[in-house]
């Protein structure tokens, strides 16, 4: 089976599982970040995005492009997921807010080139699609001077993380060099994620035409806590366990 279809699976299976976040997460008047829930308004990530056509890579249950909605956007959510877009489609009755939602592979998008000014994946693309296809396609989806924001899992996390561990340690558990694609087998069942050293990360932006504006390295505060076990708060306070990139496409591809 490809990417695609064991993460497809596995998503329309889980999905049931995260309804009441999403009911949380649409409820939010404020975007935050990640499994710490770390409010934009300490990260300040986000552009203005007031009038901007924007598009959401892996919106799951597009909680994401309903903050954006109500800050101005004219968002379009994407995901392979049917199940994770019912979800999404009963939080947008639910609340009255109504945006396109698109069943679709976010590494190959039935949309026009240049259609958007601003993409964004949370989750979603930036975790579980291969890296090359799924910026080149939001090179190729965003306008020149589009930006593109995505949060994933920091590189240290994974590299702290061995194959068959549960949770994050304070220790090298495999190589860097050659860190790409990333199997992961549990109770929740099997799952491709996709992750690049930070050196790899940037080749590849500038490859498809986009320049880097920041990088956000994020520490769970103090308080925090989390439905997920895959990485302690006292392991997120010391080091970097998710990122928030922020790039700006300024060229055409040179690959």
């Amino acid at each position: 089976m490809s990417h695609q279809e064991v993460n497809r699976e596995l998503w329309n299976g889980m999905a049931g599982q995260y309804v009441e976040a999403a009911k949380q997460s649409w409820a939010s008047p404020e975007p935050y970040w990640g499994i710490w829930r770390i409010p934009e308004a300490d990260v300040g990530a986000l552009p203005d995005v007031a009038g901007l056509d924007s598009i959401e890579l892996g919106c799951g249950t597009a909680y994401f492009s309903a903050w954006l909605a109500r800050r101005g956007a004219r968002p379009v959510g994407v995901d392979q997921s049917s199940e994770q877009l019912a979800t999404a489609r009963a939080m947008q009755a639910r609340h009255d807010l109504d945006f396109e939602l698109i069943e679709a592979d976010a590494e190959s998008v039935p949309l026009p080139d240049e259609s958007f000014d601003f993409a964004i994946s949370e989750y979603g693309a930036s975790l579980w699609c291969e890296p090359a296809r799924w910026i080149s396609e939001a090179a190729r989806l965003l306008r020149p001077g589009g930006r593109l924001v995505f949060l994933t899992n920091a590189p240290l996390l994974v590299l702290c993380s061995a194959p068959t561990a549960e949770v994050a340690t304070q220790r090298l558990e495999r190589p860097q060099f050659g860190l790409h694609r990333v199997d992961w087998n549990d109770a929740d069942g099997h799952a491709i994620e996709f992750h690049l050293p930070h050196g790899e990360m940037i080749a590849l932006l500038r490859s498809f035409g986009f320049e880097v504006e920041a990088l956000h390295e994020l520490q769970a505060p103090e308080d925090a806590s989390s439905t997920y076990d895959f990485v302690t708060p006292e392991w997120a306070r010391r080091w970097p366990s998710e990122e928030i990139w922020v790039a700006r496409k300024t060229a055409t591809a040179s690959g």
